[in-house]
């Protein structure tokens, strides 16, 4: 081998290396990002930090007074008794990075959810005159511009049908021979009722069995704790069941942002 070649394969040769190097470097800087704090799944001990924080705890506190507020808003403005109350709370941690199927579990630290269910007891021989109350009660709430989601169930026309159908005044609503239909519903609110007038009767279920309470990650209330669907049915003799979709109430992005709360 001349002179000249030896030099060129020496070269070649840093050259190799030089490159295989940068590769080496840049698989470095990845494995370091992908272990970095805002692509690792958040510890049970962050979350237990984040969720006992100050600032979790106030908008704990506003998001179950709102919730509540909803609820004694049916009892004090409708025929309806309110005679149950669960509430669920839990915060969960953010996932590692999603590198393929993605859900957003990846983008926060923390995010926290309440969802909370209302049983009214009711007379069912006035049921209509009840239902009557309750799309009254969203009359008023409408006109008066209370927020839409504290009773927003008004008389409309096939609320007002249903009405006439309860007090035996004029056909389902529904239509001719379908089930009785015991519910009425938007995005904010569910309430729905034990049947009436169908020979088979629909009943309301009890709740779910409450989670493992760990405060203030998990937290499962049930008020008054021995109460049950069907203590609530043999004194009031039928009962409605309010139901609100799960409420985020604080949030932590992956950097530490809270964007929510």
């Amino acid at each position: 081998m001349t002179t000249k070649q030896t030099k060129n394969a020496a070269t070649a040769l840093r050259n190799t290396g030089k490159r295989l190097f940068g590769l080496l470097s840049v698989l470095l800087i990845f494995a370091v990002t992908a272990c970095s704090s805002q692509n690792r799944a958040t510890s049970p001990k962050e979350v237990r930090r984040l969720a006992g924080s100050t600032q979790a705890e106030e908008s704990r506190k506003k998001a179950e007074q709102r919730l509540r507020a909803i609820a004694d808003a049916y009892d004090k403005k409708t025929p309806l008794t309110l005679a149950l109350v669960t509430v669920g709370d839990i915060c969960t941690g953010g996932t590692a990075k999603e590198w393929l199927y993605q859900n957003g579990a990846d983008q926060y630290k923390i995010r926290c959810a309440m969802h909370l269910t209302a049983y009214y007891g009711a007379d069912p021989h006035h049921i209509g005159d009840v239902l009557d109350g309750i799309f009254t009660a969203g009359d008023h709430h409408s006109a008066n511009g209370a927020p839409k989601d504290a009773i927003p169930f008004n008389h409309d026309d096939y609320r007002t049908r249903l009405v006439t159908y309860y007090r035996s005044h004029g056909p389902n609503p529904t239509g001719p021979n379908l089930p009785e239909l015991a519910q009425v519903s938007n995005p904010s609110q569910t309430l729905s009722w034990d049947t009436v007038r169908s020979s088979q009767r629909k009943l309301v279920q009890e709740p779910d069995p409450c989670m493992k309470s760990d405060p203030p990650v998990t937290r499962c209330l049930r008020e008054p704790m021995q109460k049950t669907v069907a203590d609530i049915r043999k004194q009031y003799g039928m009962v409605f069941k309010l139901e609100l979709p799960v409420t985020y109430y604080y949030e932590v992005s992956k950097t530490g942002k809270v964007l929510q709360g």
